[in-house]
């Protein structure tokens, strides 16, 4: 039997082995980011493709997401995400051997497939075995492990490599995830509900069928297309800002432009605050308002001074993790009935617009400089604000 003092000590377990595999998971997926122009100078490659090495990994991590439910049904949640991370790291350790561009971008393929199985049963695992007075705090401490290990996997990466170079960089980072992995091992505890499955086991059709309803619903269908636009815009913007800040007459250092990505902080407190801006403005205002910060920021990046194009990015990523904060809360909230299938569309959705958009926008960047850049993801930006306005009238109107 039990004690509250012994739930109390599980759920922090849990909790903290959770925050260790959203770094894993974040830090593995975008630490390249930062290496793209580099990329391009060792391989001879173009902007385009050396966006392959992230758009591909997100790419197969957007299919990995909705194929990875079945495996955690039959081998369990908890052995599924550690042998994601495992396999993941393991992918990152052999990048640096690269000396082929094909190969590297496979390896990178092959990461994504691997952390396609931690995102698609984490929270799952998180709503089973943590108490509900705890169910919070563990999913925002998760979340909050995301966003770190995003930020941190392209800050140390960025810095490390300005020291010792790209490959003893992911070296590292890549032997750090190795430990942050173990620590996830460690720390949680056996699933007290069988394998810690809650996952109905539902056929191909019933799936089929119920992805189906959320896709003719028009307002479901224009959030998705939220999540598209806009992580389509935020990576696009910083897969190739390095290539003009590391250019003249800028010619920042790598470490320099791997400290960029701190940014992310204010992006993390924005994201904190999107509950009060769904109260204050409700889902369509709190939407609205973050779509229109990222095209504010997209236009600021014009500007010719450092400090405007800083405050430009700064400004862009507090827009964007507003809007996919409001955004996914809201496909939430709209979904009636299988709501994880609400959810696994959306994340599709968003995926593919960061591997899709993100390695288009290296198109417009080789053959027309940052401001053909900066006028094809403000398409796609308005092309958001647009949408918006379609929810706005849909969710107002009796369905939706």
């Amino acid at each position: 039997m039990t004690t509250q003092a012994d739930d109390m000590g599980r759920a922090r377990r849990i909790s903290l082995a959770f925050f260790l595999a959203g770094f894993a998971t974040f830090s593995l997926l975008y630490c390249v980011q930062p290496l793209l122009p580099l990329f391009s100078t060792e391989f001879g490659v173009t902007p385009l493709a050396s966006s392959f090495a992230l758009s591909f990994t997100t790419f197969a991590l957007a299919f990995a997401i909705v194929g990875a439910a079945p495996v955690a049904e039959r081998f369990g949640r908890r052995p599924v995400i550690g042998v994601s991370l495992c396999l993941a790291a393991l992918c990152t350790l052999l990048v640096p051997l690269c000396r082929s561009w094909g190969v590297l971008v496979c390896l990178r393929l092959a990461e994504g497939v691997a952390l396609g199985g931690v995102p698609a049963v984490a929270m799952a695992y998180l709503a089973e075995e943590t108490p509900p007075a705890r169910l919070a705090a563990a999913m925002g401490l998760y979340i909050a492990g995301n966003a770190f290990g995003g930020m941190m996997g392209r800050v140390l990466t960025g810095f490390l490599t300005g020291l010792f170079g790209w490959r003893l960089a992911l070296t590292g980072l890549g032997l750090l995830d190795v430990l942050a992995t173990a620590g996830f091992w460690l720390l949680l505890p056996r699933p007290r509900h069988g394998q810690g499955v809650t996952l109905v086991r539902f056929s191909a059709a019933e799936n089929l069928r119920a992805w189906g309803r959320h896709l003719r619903r028009p307002a479901l269908a224009l959030l998705f297309f939220e999540g598209f636009a806009v992580m389509g815009v935020f990576v696009t913007s910083y897969n190739y800002i390095g290539y003009r800040l590391g250019a003249a007459p800028y010619s920042l250092s790598q470490s320099v432009l791997g400290a960029l990505f701190l940014v992310y902080a204010f992006g993390m407190v924005a994201s904190g605050m999107a509950g009060r801006a769904v109260r204050r403005l409700g889902y369509g205002g709190g939407l609205f308002a973050g779509l229109v910060l990222q095209f504010s920021g997209i236009v600021l990046t014009l500007g010719g001074a450092v400090w405007v194009i800083m405050l430009g990015i700064t400004v862009l990523t507090i827009g964007f993790f507003l809007a996919h904060a409001v955004a996914s809360g809201w496909v939430g909230h709209l979904a009636s009935g299988a709501k994880g299938h609400a959810s696994s569309l959306y994340l599709l959705a968003y995926y593919i617009g960061s591997s899709v958009v993100g390695s288009s926008g290296g198109l417009f960047y080789h053959d027309f400089g940052w401001d053909g850049l900066v006028a094809f993801v403000l398409v796609i930006s308005g092309a958001g604000l647009v949408a918006a306005l379609g929810l706005a009238r849909l969710t107002r109107a009796p369905a939706t």
